[in-house]
């Protein structure tokens, strides 16, 4: 009687580690299109940009995505919060938005955290932000009205330097 009590909870421990590996092997599998987009060039006069990267869940279990986030505060990516069931697809939209920003190349990171079995996934955008179309001798004619006495240097529709100028009988000053 020992011995088929003995048996018979050596056979349930073992059915239970059983169980428990076989779910320890089953896990979410985020597999992404593409993780890179390239903007190409685009216009300060349009600075937001926007693109949806697109995934699958490859894997055996639901996939839960506990963040995604931006290496700049110039980029905000969008997730689903609910579990996304095995074979299903999903996407993360992100939009960056270059107002403010010093036209030029830039490259931006997203980190995707999730409980799949690659649970940190990096996706990639970039892009050239052209100058916007200004009239540099409106802008500093505008200026020179305003401020008589100063010379400002204009770059991309910002500001870059005042300069004073001041002239007295002997001599001609410049201050920054």
């Amino acid at each position: 009687k020992d011995n088929t009590t003995m048996k018979r909870r050596l056979t349930c421990m073992s059915l239970l580690l059983m169980l428990g590996f076989v779910s320890a092997l089953a896990q979410a599998e985020l597999t992404f299109e593409k993780t890179t987009h390239d903007f190409g060039t685009f216009s300060e006069d349009n600075p937001v940009v926007t693109t949806t990267f697109k995934f699958k869940q490859s894997g055996d279990t639901p996939l839960v995505i506990h963040q995604a986030i931006a290496s700049c505060g110039c980029t905000v990516p969008e997730y689903t919060k609910e579990p996304i069931a095995p074979g299903k697809k999903g996407e993360i939209k992100v939009t960056y938005n270059g107002a403010g920003r010093f036209p030029g190349k830039f490259r931006k990171t997203i980190t995707i955290h999730s409980n799949a079995d690659n649970e940190l996934v990096r996706l990639y955008i970039k892009g050239d932000m052209t100058p916007k179309d200004i009239d540099v001798e409106k802008e500093v004619e505008k200026a020179l009205q305003k401020y008589p006495n100063y010379f400002y240097v204009v770059y991309s529709g910002a500001v870059m330097y005042q300069l004073k100028f001041t002239e007295t009988r002997d001599k001609q000053t410049i201050e920054r």
